[in-house]
This record gives structure tokens, sequence and C-alpha cells, in this order.
């Protein structure tokens, strides 16, 4: 115990040192103003229970040779698991300019929260971590995503007290009905209550803790208490860990975890001019705000800082002493230096089976129909017969709704929760994952993607939006790993977005909404992908390349409608690889220039521009139209600002430099701008797309309310070729009149128009 405490004491003096000192690490002088940082940035309240439960978690592994990972939900308590990875010596492993002695200590402590350094936040930088924690809410998601198909594997979740009020983090507590005891892992919260946020009291720690019990076995675990002690924490951890083997060995039915209470900003300054700062909101940042002009804060920081007695934990060459180091693990047994915190080193490549063997045949294009996600569906369910331990489908309780049913040919819902007999496809180890929220969803496959496995999230398209902030967090986690390199690549987080803004028309307004895309395409190029399949084909072709991709986040948008086939498998492959390209068969261009070009991305939005331009070969068949249609959406920039980006020349070839582009849209308009502003002929391209305009209606209604729809785009023809519309002004009143005959016998009969809703490509068109 005298050990434990004194790696306790050397990992807060560490965290300490990194939010106050430049220089002077071991105090071996005294402390003057020009030792200190000038600008201190830091969260000290929630550090020194962390360093305290790192500290008990490392007697525990040691003890019982367990194979664990922390999450830090208070992921801001950086400074903490910086200082626990550099006592371990993983750190240093990592980063051997900063060893453990004097030196390194110096540059451990100048480094953070410093120009150059590394950031204050349990960052990808830090050894032994796959959860920055600077958005709450994530951590417990995160571990039991860790811990499916880890079934050795115990993940220690330490919960902070402001973190438990976040909605993600509420819902996240019954992530223990879809755990397997045989074939995962377990989870072990950790509620830290300290007391307080950065300026109020939290939830939790202010309610009657027979409440706060209670809630927690209505949650269906099984809470211990432990206070700011060693005895008690190493009591309960012990009676913890004796319930988690009774719960792997199925003489348990409730997963325990830990409520543990100790001071906000413990073992730190209690009162600072006057006002109580221990075990107060005071504590959250950094408690001596003034130490470089105020001599008496000075003076109060060297004693909070030898408080630790420093000359007992390091040696004169700056290493920590033979007690601490005798409390540390071995090897890859130090939580800083666990292969499943870097999942990169566990990655292997998915068993993916030959997507083409799923093929639908075409025989002629845009003549007969198929569902894009049920042909998928069937590849799915191959990929989880040949990969039965390392992936996994998500979502939210939409799988048979977005068309993969037949994934169920070979894998149940996870599910260990009671059962009813009307119940289906529910058991405990099953590869689909159904939750009614989407935080839960995105937040197990990342915890899953990261400790090196594979997966898809599946959901509907307006409703994605709900994880905009954790797909913001992993992006920039993404993007931080990439240049770290001892972080090698994890599978790519997949989106497939399904039952989509132009298929909503039966649930209306509120879920319309394609805005996902623009969320994405802001973030940094490397780790971006956004595809949109317009048929079945392309879809598997898409579905295949993503799922062998590394390091990136990839959204593809498909839908589960039936549409019409338009490519073989090989033109499929083939227009992929392209990522855009002309369709000869549905354009009048072929040996001249085009007077117009309809470009067109989605598969809604294809389908009305290939009606559109069968309409302008029968009523101007002098006009040459060219059809381009976009599967990869990041091909539309330059390479300059995508590693898809299509050179100028090749763009201006397809494009055109001076003729109209009418560029129909599966998203909002303004985002095909973005992607283009940079190009020649930008001020020539005019772009439909979603514009806010959605009720309950009809498919093709639906398409006429945001002007996408094949009448409308004739008369945008007509608006924009030059000389055009002198002459076709009959043809353009005409397409006015049939959006107005189309919209009224929705309204007399419910449904789109015959003609409309069986359209194909005519046979005499093909040519």
């Amino acid at each position: 115990m005298d050990q434990l405490d004194a790696y306790w004491r050397a990992a807060n003096y560490l965290s300490v040192g990194q939010i106050y000192l430049l220089d002077n690490p071991l105090l071996t002088e005294p402390l003057r103003p020009e030792h200190v940082k000038p600008r201190l940035l830091g969260h000290w309240g929630t550090t020194p229970g962390l360093n305290f439960c790192f500290a008990h978690l490392n007697r525990v592994i040691r003890e019982r040779d367990q194979d664990m990972i922390y999450i830090a939900g208070p992921g801001h308590g950086g400074p903490a698991a910086v200082a626990h990875a550099w006592l371990e010596g993983s750190y240093s492993e990592r980063y051997p300019d900063v060893s453990r002695d004097v030196e390194g200590m110096r540059r451990l402590f100048r480094q953070f929260s410093f120009p150059g350094g590394i950031p204050s936040h349990v960052a990808p930088e830090t050894p032994g971590s796959i959860h920055e924690g600077g958005e709450l809410g994530y951590a417990l998601a995160h571990a039991y995503g860790a811990a499916f198909d880890n079934p050795d594997l115990v993940v220690a979740c330490v919960i902070g007290d402001g973190e438990a009020e976040t909605g993600p983090l509420a819902a996240s507590w019954h992530s223990n009905k879809f755990l397997d005891r045989r074939g995962d892992g377990v989870v072990l919260p950790i509620l830290h209550l300290n007391g307080y946020k950065i300026a109020n009291p939290t939830v939790l720690a202010r309610i009657p803790e027979a409440e706060l019990l209670k809630l927690m076995e209505g949650y269906g675990y099984r809470p211990h208490i432990a206070g700011p002690d060693h005895g008690e924490m190493a009591g309960a951890l012990d009676t913890a860990f004796e319930e988690l083997a009774a719960y792997k060995a199925g003489d348990a039915d409730r997963l325990p975890m830990i409520v543990l209470r100790t001071p906000k900003g413990w073992t730190g300054p209690r009162e600072v001019d006057g006002k109580p700062v221990e075990g107060t909101w005071r504590a959250h940042q950094v408690p001596l705000s003034k130490v470089r002009e105020n001599p008496e804060h000075l003076a109060m920081l060297e004693a909070w800082m030898r408080s630790y007695r420093p000359e007992e934990l390091f040696g004169a060459d700056g290493a920590p002493v033979g007690g601490i180091l005798e409390t540390v693990p071995r090897g890859p047994r130090r939580m800083s230096a666990n292969p499943h915190a870097n999942g990169g080193e566990l990655l292997r490549p998915l068993r993916l089976p030959d997507f083409r063997r799923l093929a639908v045949e075409v025989k002629s294009p845009a003549t007969q129909p198929s569902e894009p996600t049920r042909v998928l569906g069937g590849f799915l369910r191959d990929v989880i017969a040949a990969n039965p331990r390392t992936f996994r489908l998500m979502g939210p309780d939409e799988t048979d709704s977005n068309r993969l049913s037949e994934v169920f040919e070979v894998t149940d819902r996870a599910w260990n929760a009671s059962l009813e007999p009307t119940d289906e496809n529910l058991a405990p180890g099953g590869r689909v994952m159904e939750v009614l929220s989407e935080h839960l969803c995105q937040g197990w496959l990342e915890g899953y993607l990261l400790t090196g496995r594979h997966g898809l999230f599946n959901c509907y398209e307006a409703f994605i939006h709900i994880v905009d902030a954790m797909f913001n967090q992993h992006a920039k986690w993404l993007e931080s790993s990439r240049k770290i390199s001892w972080r090698p690549p994890v599978a790519s987080l997949t989106y497939l977005l399904s039952s989509h803004v132009w298929r909503q028309d039966h649930n209306g307004f509120s879920h319309q909404d394609p805005g996902f895309l623009d969320v994405v395409v802001n973030k940094k190029a490397e780790v971006v992908r956004v595809y949109l399949p317009p048929d079945a084909n392309t879809l598997l072709s898409v579905g295949d390349h993503c799922l062998r991709s590394r390091d990136y986040v990839n959204v593809i948008v498909a839908g589960k409608q039936p549409v019409l086939d338009l490519f073989t498998m090989d033109e499929a492959i083939a227009h992929n690889t392209r990522g855009l390209g002309i369709l000869p068969w549905a354009s009048t261009d072929q040996g001249s220039e085009p007077d117009v070009v309809l470009a067109c991305a989605g598969d809604v939005p294809t389908l009305e521009t290939l009606a559109a331009a069968a309409l302008l070969r029968e009523h101007v068949p002098s006009l040459k139209v060219r059809v381009v249609n976009v599967v990869d959406l990041m091909r539309l920039q330059p390479p300059s600002e995508h590693p898809h980006g299509m050179p100028d020349a090749e763009f201006d070839t397809l494009f055109t430099t001076d003729r109209p582009v009418i560029f129909n849209f599966h998203g909002y308009p303004s985002l095909i701008h973005q992607l283009t502003y940079r190009r020649r002929g930008h001020h020539n391209i005019h772009v439909r797309g979603y514009k806010e305009e959605g009720t309950t209606t009809t498919p093709f209604d639906m398409a006429m309310l945001n002007d996408i729809d094949r009448y409308h785009l004739v008369m945008d023809v007509v608006d924009r070729v030059p000389g055009l519309g002198e002459r076709e002004a009959h043809l353009r009143q005409r397409m006015s009149d049939e959006r107005l005959r189309a919209r009224a016998h929705t309204r007399d009969h419910g449904q789109d128009p015959e003609h409309i809703r069986a359209w194909t490509w005519p046979a005499r068109s093909s040519s």
C-alpha cells in the first residue's frame, strides 16, 4: 500500500508539473517565476482522481495478470494519462527524447499544452488512449465497443459525474444488455463523483446515496462504494474483480461497478486568495492562476509540489525510484502499452467474398429495377459469415427497414436481456447491434474499430445528424493518428445512409435531411470519403472498397427502394474507379462538343436526369447532351484540395469551361458549389438539390417540390442553353404543364402517374 501511494503521489507531482513548469522539474532549487509557463492551461480538478484509479488498477493487473485497458471519460484530465504512461515507461518508448530522467521530465512538463507540444486532453499522442474525452458522453459506449469480441479483456471506464449527466452516457448504461459473457470481454464502470462540473454541482454527486445506488441497480449493475482511501478502493476493486470472474463463469447475472467519491482538486491548494478551492468547482482548471506575477501564488505552488515529497519518488537522475516501478505491470500488460489501445497493431484484413458473384444482371441500362441495399445485404451476410469474430453491423433498429435483412440468414441481433416467444433473431453473440440510439451505435463502433476490428453503421440519412459531433471527434482522432508513426492504421468507419431524403415521402419533412454530407466534407480531406452509388452494382463495388480501406470515414448514400440498374458489374467497377464519368448510352454529344452537360449524383437525381435526357432526345433531337454521373463526390475538388480530386484539364474536358452544366444533386446545392468553386467553368454550373421543401407526399411530388424533377430539368436546359429559349418556348410551357398535371394526379389518386412510376429508358433511345 505504501508503494501504491507513492505511485499516486508521483503521478500527481508529474501532473502538476505538466500544468505549471517550464524548468526546474525536480525542484532542485527554489521555484522562480521564469520556471513557470507564461500561459497556464489544463484541468487539475479530475486529475488526482484519475491518478488514484490508475494506481489501483495497476495493482490489480499485476496481482491477477489481467489484460486491461482504460477509458478516461474525463479526458480533460490529460496530465494524469501522460504521467501514467511516463511512469510505466511506454511514453519514453514511443518518444525517446522524453526519457525517464530529469531532462525527459523537463521535456514532459514543457510540452504539455504548449505550442508545438501535446494537447491538454487524453489525445491520440498519449500511449494507452483510444478516447479523447474532450466532448463528454461517449466513454462507456467506447468501453463496451472495445470489449465486444475480446473475451479476456477488462475495460476499466472512468466516468466523470459531469459526463454522467449527458444523454449518450445515460443510454450507454444499457450496453450491458448486449454483452455476451462467453464471447465478449467485460466493462468495469468507475463512476467518479467529485461533486462539480466547471462551475456547478453535479446531479449524481448530490442526490441521496440510496437513490444513486438504486439507479445503478436499475441499470443492471452491482454498485460498490469507495471513498478517498486506498484501503476502501483496494477492497472495492478486489470485490469487483471477483464478481467479474463470477459473471464470466455464468455464476452472476450482473456486472459490478464502482462509485468513487473524492474531492475535486484532491491534494491541491485548499484555499487561494481567501476562497476555498479543493473540493469545489474552483479546482476544475488551474487553481493558482497568477504564479508568475504573484509571489504568494508562486510560494503556494512550490509548497503544493513539495507536499508530494518528490525526493522520495525520483532519484537524483530524475528516474522513478524502484518502489514505484515495482507497482508497474510488465510489457503489454501496462495499460499504456496494451495493444488493444493501439488497435492497428491487432488489425487483420477482413476475409471478403467476391462481391461480383452477387452482381445484378443488366441486359440493357435503365430498363429494370433492383433494391440496392437489399443486394448489399447479401454481401454483408457473406462478410459476417466469413468473419464471425471481427465484423459487426451497427444500426438503430433499422437493419430490416434498410433492407439488409439477408444478414439474419447467418447471425442474430446481439441481445442479453430477457426474451419473449414473439422475438425474432435475438441471441447473445449476434453480429447485428441494434439499439434506438445513434450515439450508442457510433460509440460502440468507434471502440470496436479502435481496438482492431471492422464494422459498418447503417442509419436513416436524416437521423445520422444525431452523431454529427461524434463524427467530428472521430475524424479529428484519425487526423491526429495519421501523423503518429507508432499508431498503425485502423479500419475505416463506414456509414451506409439509406431511407434517404428523396424516399422519405411517407414520413414527411422531419425525415428529410441530406445535410450530413456538408458536415463531412468540412473535415480534413485525408480522412473523409463520400460516395453516392446510383444503382445496386455500383453500391456493391463501393461497399467492398470501403470495407478494405483504412483510417477513413466513408459515407455511402444509397437507396433501399427499387431504382433502375444502370451498370453491369464490369461497368460499375470501372465507373467507381474513375469516380465519375459520361453515360454514353444516355448522351447525344459523341464526336462533338455538348450544348449542355446534365450532371447528377445520387440515385433519385440520376433517375430524373436520365428521364430529362430522354425528353430532350425526343423533343430536341438536334441538341447535343452529355450526361455525367458522379459517384465519388470528392472528385469534384481539385487535387490540391483532396487526394481524390480531378485535375483541372480532366475536369474541363468532362464538364467543359463554357457550356451550361445542370447538376442534379442528392443534397443541398451549396455543397456542389463549395466543391467546384475553383474550377474555370464554375459560373456555368447550376445546381438543383434539396432546398428544405418537403412533406408527406409522393416520391415524384417530393422531387417537384425541390425542382429536381425531369420536367424542371428540361426547363432549366431551355433557360440556360443560349438561343434555345426562343426556339423552344413551347417545350418549356409543356414541361410546366406536365408538372401541374403530375401534381394534380397525386392529389386526386394518392400516387404518381403510372408513366412516371414505371418509367424506364426508352428502347428507341438506347442507340
